[in-house]
């Protein structure tokens, strides 16, 4: 919104009539209003499905009834598929793509917050919008990128919107540990997360927090598969995060997660295997445990080259072990990649990274991660024998440099084109 009396008022407008709406009616209060500004004709959210690779529009009158249109109680829920099409540009470029239609024309415009993709903005007009009203749909779709984090906290009706496919119980315990944006773009860095599922859930799970000056990640593989699994890696997160929101140092960390599986694990015994690591934002200085886990990979100057690291015990494995930490450097236009072994065993031991990570240089991380677990399901598919999961970190440098973000997104770091 403007910074003028009129924008400022038009912002109090929507924020009043969004707490004034339920829940489920969040979106439908911002489109409203949108609408009568812009005198457009139809106004519509797609919420980002959980595959990655598709949307999913969300309406209470369904739109006829295409197929892969879902109903829950008054709700419908209709898939359209990545294809390359404007839809799909949009979230890659995290540019409004205009198109005509049916005697008008249709704005898509990306939601994004902090360069996570939430999802689209549809908007359709009688006539071809200029840069006022581009400028408000584009600016209409970062409220409402705000307006659907805060909504979903009350309500299930977007979770319910992106599951394509029922979750197990397992499935369900480990969407639950994983953290509720997958992407984070800061001034100093561009991270995004991805994790694919086994059929039988593998126990994986990836994790970040991003303090003042501090980049806190993590990445975990319990044995097993299912519930127990499951079970396993709700120990190791819950511990990480515990002792992570205490203060202590990864050394510290990595000991109570030990402690915590040692002492509670499920029948007595279970490990799992984790990546725990600190970047300082001033300096570039990542330190990092390596728990019995796969090394990270480093993408620099076009040369892919795994982490030496010194290798302890799995948490959970030895009551007491100790942990040791590595420091390493890093420069402006490195690409860390943290991942599990579910992307280098087995089947997946076909998907060569050493050479596709250099061919994907130009991609935002949020792009890496769906074109890496695409090319996974392509060689060890259509389902997976174990989780495989992914945390793609660019380091640009600059902490003390603000942010450039263009609605939610810094659009200079966005995928120019699809692969």
């Amino acid at each position: 919104m403007s910074t003028d009396g009129a924008g400022a008022k038009a912002l109090w407008e929507v924020l009043f009539a969004v707490e004034s709406a339920a829940p489920v009616d969040a979106v439908e209060a911002v489109t409203r209003q949108l609408m009568t500004t812009l005198g457009a004709t139809s106004a519509s959210f797609l919420v980002a499905d959980l595959s990655g690779r598709a949307f999913v529009r969300l309406a209470q009158i369904p739109m006829g009834t295409p197929d892969g249109t879902r109903q829950q109680d008054d709700e419908f829920a209709t898939v359209v598929p990545f294809d390359g099409g404007p839809q799909e540009l949009a979230v890659r470029t995290q540019r409004i793509q205009i198109c005509p239609e049916r005697g008008g024309y249709v704005a898509i415009a990306p939601v994004t917050e902090r360069g996570e993709a939430i999802g689209l903005l549809e908007v359709t007009l009688p006539t071809q919008p200029d840069a006022t009203a581009l400028d408000a749909i584009s600016r209409g779709a970062h409220v409402l990128a705000f307006v659907v984090i805060a909504a979903r906290r009350h309500t299930d009706l977007f979770e319910w919107g992106q599951r394509t496919t029922p979750f197990s119980l397992a499935a369900e315990i480990q969407r639950r540990l994983l953290p509720s944006a997958f992407t984070c773009e800061a001034s100093a860095f561009t991270l995004s997360a991805w994790l694919e599922p086994a059929a039988s859930i593998g126990g994986d799970t990836f994790d970040y927090s991003l303090a003042r000056d501090v980049l806190h990640m993590s990445m975990t593989d319990a044995m097993g598969h299912g519930v127990n699994s499951a079970l396993l890696a709700t120990l190791g997160v819950g511990s990480l995060r515990n002792s992570r929101r205490q203060g202590m140092s990864l050394t510290d960390q990595a000991r109570a997660a030990n402690q915590a599986l040692s002492t509670n694990a499920p029948g007595g015994f279970g490990f799992l295997t984790g990546l725990v690591a600190r970047l300082d934002l001033r300096t570039a200085v990542l330190t990092i445990v390596n728990a019995g886990h796969v090394p990270p990979l480093l993408v620099r100057d076009g040369t892919v080259e795994a982490l030496t690291l010194p290798v302890d015990r799995p948490f959970g494995m030895i009551p007491g072990e100790s942990y040791r930490s590595t420091e390493l450097t890093l420069r402006p236009r490195d690409r860390l990649v943290l991942l599990t072994d579910g992307m280098l065993e087995r089947r997946t031991a076909a998907l060569d990274l050493s050479t596709r990570l250099p061919e994907l240089t130009d991609l935002h991380p949020r792009e890496v991660t769906r074109a890496l677990a695409d090319a996974a399901l392509a060689v060890a598919g259509p389902v997976l024998a174990d989780d495989a999961s992914l945390l793609v970190l660019d380091w640009h440098g600059g902490h003390a440099t603000p942010r450039q973000t263009e609605n939610g997104a810094d659009t200079d770091r966005a995928s120019a084109t699809t692969e």
